[in-house]
């Protein structure tokens, strides 16, 4: 069943930098969507969109289908109940979204009092649950977030997503300010949670081997578009545009002595949202592009069974077969 449909998403800050740019994706329920690209590729902007938390003035259009019913629409009390108990998010700064005055028990029972109308006693005996599930004891209720560990705030902000037990939760780079021990700690926990839980998953990273070892399909996004979608790690081993091949070639693999000797990397930047280049966004960095690729922008092709990628080097097919494959 379609937990999330988007459909020719597009959102513009104030000012016309357009930050994301007709996107389509979908996830079904109990399944975990990877969304990779380098920082100011629209990532963490989609996110937001998703539960319209972008600032005043934006422009968003297109659809949001969250269990068949479109956030874009909504009133605004409907958007206020979705947001916990239909769709939450865990963002990547803890320390940064916990109120650093107020003890960490109590952050995670608001939720709990507001949408599940608990009584405070229940919300306590919630909360308590929530962390052990977690990881932590539940004696860390009285906790203040500088009283915690990064890991272990990390892990307050995946109990507070939980608080209403969602459909989806979107994990915009929960452990980019980890250590490598606390983020494989971080990340086999929240695949537990959520294959124990049957919820939806995004998962957004620049890292396209965590999300090729913890998620089910893979988009790749570069200057607000999807550019290649498909099995997570199918796109991660044997990319077919030529920007998530450089993404994947940009991180070492254990045990191959060429990626170990001859790291390859990707020069220059992911462009200005707000002077998008003409013709395919990547072509001013790709290594093969060719005449034309500087004037004609190129949609999501089949690129193989379940497969879509957005290259000239691509034979164009029937991109609906191709996202309707699993």
């Amino acid at each position: 069943m379609t937990l999330l449909d988007v459909r020719n998403l597009t959102v513009t800050y104030p000012g016309g930098a357009a930050a994301v740019r007709g996107v389509d994706l979908r996830l079904d329920a109990g399944q975990k969507l990877g969304i990779a690209g380098e920082s100011g590729c629209g990532k963490s902007t989609l996110a937001l969109a998703l539960l319209r938390l972008l600032p005043a003035g934006t422009k968003v259009t297109g659809e949001i289908l969250l269990d068949g019913e479109d956030v874009l629409t909504m009133r605004w009390g409907r958007v206020r109940a979705v947001r916990w108990a239909g769709a939450s998010i865990v963002f990547q700064g803890a320390m940064h979204s916990l109120n650093p005055v107020h003890r960490v028990g109590d952050q995670i029972a608001e939720p709990i009092l507001l949408h599940r109308k608990e009584t405070p006693a229940g919300a306590r005996r919630r909360t308590g649950e929530l962390l052990e599930h977690v990881g932590l004891p539940a004696a860390r209720v009285s906790a203040y977030p500088h009283e915690l560990s990064g890991g272990q705030r990390q892990r307050v902000m995946i109990a507070m997503a939980l608080a209403c037990d969602p459909a989806l939760i979107i994990a915009d780079e929960p452990t980019t300010a980890l250590d490598v021990m606390i983020q494989a700690q971080i990340l086999r926990l929240i695949e537990q949670l959520v294959d124990e839980q049957d919820v939806g998953l995004m998962m957004i990273s620049h890292d396209l081997s965590v999300l090729a070892d913890l998620c089910d399909r893979l988009a790749v996004m570069y200057a607000g578009r999807v550019v290649e979608e498909g099995p997570a790690r199918a796109v991660h081993e044997d990319a077919r545009h030529p920007y998530a091949a450089a993404l994947s070639a940009a991180f070492p693999r254990i045990g191959d002595p060429a990626s170990r000797f001859a790291p390859r990397g990707l020069a220059g930047d992911p462009p200005d949202p707000a002077a998008v280049p003409s013709g395919c966004a990547f072509h001013p960095r790709c290594p093969v592009a060719v005449e034309g690729c500087d004037t004609v922008d190129i949609g999501l092709r089949e690129a193989a069974p379940g497969r879509l990628a957005a290259c000239v080097h691509v034979p164009a097919g029937n991109s609906a077969d191709a996202r309707s494959t699993p």
